[in-house]
């Protein structure tokens, strides 16, 4: 039996364990009030309300963000089970070292939104210290505000969760007086915000512009919903719960009712702002309607709500994958600040017009790995998983050099999809990397390359939490430390 040390077991990556899950039902809830203030949300309204009744695009973003936040709890399930994050668990339907290239990839996209958004905030930032002290100068204010939230983020999951926590209810507080300011507004300039539309359309093309603000707000969180779960291992579960709604429930309070709420609220400020003054962004809008203390106060809670936005669905993922990549000598505060580099390379400030489009072209192709996720976890190893091989070079997850290629397969036909059919691309990248991959996996790929999991489906050896388990991952790799000795390639057919 010999030892050696082994790329994949960063501490940083190890299975979370029971008592180490410190976000509750309300934590997590105020996470959500911070990260879906941005300003892709009040775009989302502004564009709506150019062809549809408030009513309407209120309705579109109901169900869209009631389906993402779905999307999100079920691939979340693999950090409540297993406390893996999202590049570990990558390393079973990608390879152990195929999870790299879409990790990158999903790493590049959080950290340019990180470059985005505390560009937004620097400008806020900005214009309070002009209110203020007649200071002027935004690039300074880009980076002391890009240095506080990674330095937020490189303290832990609990500072993240703390901050969210008194950011919440100061961004719920100002987010009602924004709206009611822009609402007198609108009535000043003789628009009722309920009926105004600025291009009423009817018949097909109302049904067209109902569908794409559904599948803005879902193509919008769709990276989320693959990453979940390197937040969701630190959310609390109970141990030997075996009902999935139960065992979710604090996930589902977070992903459902307040990314909903939330996600809601932004979109009509945005739609509000634009019957207006015809502008969503309402920083620009209220710089119209307000100014001193009070526009001061309004763009303090632009700057907490990309803070809280950032730490939580941009560095955390990006950080947890660029230290997947490096490897245990690449710790997880070394991910953050290269998050913090990247974004602030792209130049979010002069490339803003053409990155907020690539990226949500990114997200699309991307959501073929929710559907490959959720084939891998749910449909073919029924949530079971061989974990300790995820951190074994030469397990069952090494497949061919390291690359699973059914995956591949199924992420370049749903990822093609889902960029020819933008306006539906959640859903057509989901189904069609789910079934390609279903198919390609478990009458190809794992009849080649056998899965312990599949071959003895015993929840004892293979499931989490359900079964009171914490995964316990040593530093040093043993070769024998599979549960059961290796299976040797084509040994056992599956059926």
């Amino acid at each position: 039996m010999s030892e050696k040390t082994n790329h994949l077991k960063s501490p940083d990556l190890f299975p979370v364990h029971h008592h180490q899950k410190t976000i509750g039902s309300l934590g997590f809830a105020f996470i959500w009030v911070g990260m879906a203030v941005v300003l892709a949300a009040f775009a989302i309204g502004g564009a709506g309300v150019q062809s549809l009744p408030l009513g309407w695009v209120i309705f579109a973003t109901i169900i869209g963000s009631l389906a993402i936040g779905l999307f999100m709890t079920i691939i979340g399930d693999i950090g409540i089970e297993h406390g893996l994050s999202f590049p570990v668990y990558m390393r079973a339907p990608f390879g152990t070292i195929g999870t790299h290239i879409p990790s990158i990839i999903r790493g590049f996209a959080a950290s340019c939104w990180f470059g985005i958004n505390t560009y937004f905030g620097s400008t806020a930032m900005n214009g309070i210290l002009n209110i203020l002290f007649e200071f002027d100068n935004w690039f300074l204010c880009y980076i002391i505000f890009a240095s506080v939230q990674l330095l937020n983020t490189a303290l832990g999951i609990k500072a993240v969760e703390r901050f969210a926590d008194l950011a919440a209810p100061f961004i719920i507080l100002i987010s009602c007086w924004m709206y009611l300011t822009l609402s007198d507004r609108a009535v000043e300039e003789g628009r009722h915000i309920w009926s105004w539309v600025e291009n009423p359309v009817t018949g097909s093309a109302a049904v067209t512009a109902f569908i794409v603000v559904i599948m803005s707000n879902m193509g919008f969180w769709s990276t989320l919903a693959a990453d979940m779960p390197s937040i969701s291992r630190f959310i609390k579960a109970p141990k030997y719960e075996k009902n999935w709604f139960k065992r979710n429930k604090s996930s589902l309070i977070g992903n459902i009712l307040a990314l909903t709420l939330t996600q809601t609220f932004m979109v009509v400020i945005g739609a509000v702002s634009y019957i207006a003054l015809q502008n969503y962004d309402p920083v620009f809008a209220l710089q119209e309607a307000a100014s001193g203390i009070i526009l001061g106060i309004l763009l303090l809670m632009i700057v907490l709500a990309q803070w809280s936005t950032n730490t939580s669905a941009n560095v955390i993922p990006a950080a947890t994958i660029f230290s997947n990549v490096g490897g245990p000598k690449f710790p997880f505060w070394a991910g953050v600040v290269a998050a913090g580099v990247i974004g602030t390379l792209v130049q979010p400030w002069s490339l803003f017009e053409i990155i907020i489009p690539a990226l949500l072209i990114c997200g699309g192709i991307l959501s073929a790995i929710v559907g490959i996720l959720f084939a891998d976890y749910y449909l073919i190893r029924k949530r079971r998983v061989n974990v300790p091989d995820l951190y074994n070079e030469k397990g069952q997850f090494r497949y061919l050099q390291g690359f699973n290629m059914a995956g591949f397969i199924a992420w370049v036909f749903g990822g093609t999809a889902a960029y020819f059919l933008a306006n539906y691309s959640f859903v057509v990248g989901f189904l069609i990397g789910a079934i390609s991959y279903y198919f390609l996996a478990k009458y190809w790929w794992f009849k080649k390359y056998p899965q312990a999991e599949l071959l003895d489906q015993d929840d004892e050896k293979y499931l989490g939490i359900t079964v009171g388990r914490d995964w316990v991952i040593d530093e040093i790799e043993v070769e024998s430390s599979q549960p059961f000795p290796p299976i040797q390639k084509n040994e056992v057919q599956l059926d």
